[in-house]
């Protein structure tokens, strides 16, 4: 409905022009054509003035977005992270090297992270234990990004439910057996794994250069209390 709205809204404007046109070429009076010219610059300036509120509006969603990842990157998600660095073979990225490092730093980490490879498959079940414990951080933002419009966003969303699905399902079925060697089985599957695990250490490089980019002070804040927690982890449980 919207876009029919806009359609007819764009279309009346040639079409006064239009009849500007058929008047002047009528009555051969020069005037017509000025007035004719009116309603297309007046529809230019619209939406060049459209575009530029629609731009502002989708730059404070994903400034609004950046914050409400902080609150769940520090709460529900933490340990996910931190178990999903923790298995990385390669790169060799770890909290303290990510808090401590320059934009620079960050972003040849980033780039090296196009390539992702864990110690083994069974450094890969606790990550991918924690994305079913956090199936609910993963629903929420689902619903932001239909709120947000963020298209892309969503189906990212749907992509990474329906691998907890799997992996939750088959743990319901088979309790107190690890699901990554069964996963290994099926190539598909395996792909689809890697690919939803791998993405989440790229996804948190992109937010860790967000943060230092735009908020530092935050990106201080933040990493620090990662930092912290990560070696709590290696030292032993956390209280």
């Amino acid at each position: 409905m919207k876009i029919l709205k806009a359609v007819a809204f764009y279309a009346a404007f040639p079409s006064v022009s239009a009849v500007f046109l058929v008047i002047e070429h009528l009555t051969h009076v020069e005037f017509f054509l000025h007035l004719a010219a009116i309603p297309i610059e007046v529809m230019v300036a619209v939406f060049i003035v459209q575009r530029l509120l629609e731009r502002r509006v989708n730059q404070d969603k994903r400034r609004q977005l950046m914050f409400i990842k902080s609150y769940m990157f520090r709460s529900d998600m933490r340990n996910l992270f931190i178990a999903n660095f923790k298995a990385l073979k390669s790169p060799a990225v770890t909290m303290a090297g990510i808090r401590a490092g320059s934009l620079d730093d960050l972003r040849r980490m980033r780039q090296a992270a196009e390539s992702v490879e864990y110690r083994s498959l069974e450094a890969m079940e606790p990550v991918i234990m924690e994305y079913v414990r956090t199936q609910h951080v993963w629903k929420s933002f689902m619903e932001r990004a239909i709120t947000y419009n963020f298209e892309e966003i969503f189906h990212d969303m749907i992509y990474i439910l329906h691998f907890i699905y799997d992996a939750q399902t088959y743990k319901e079925s088979h309790p107190g057996k690890m699901f990554i060697p069964e996963a290994a089985k099926n190539d598909a599957f395996m792909i689809k794994a890697r690919k939803v695990l791998g993405d989440g250490i790229r996804r948190f490089l992109d937010y860790a250069i967000e943060l230092r980019e735009k908020q530092p002070r935050m990106f201080d804040d933040v990493f620090s209390h990662y930092e912290l927690n990560s070696r709590a982890k290696a030292s032993g449980p956390t209280p």
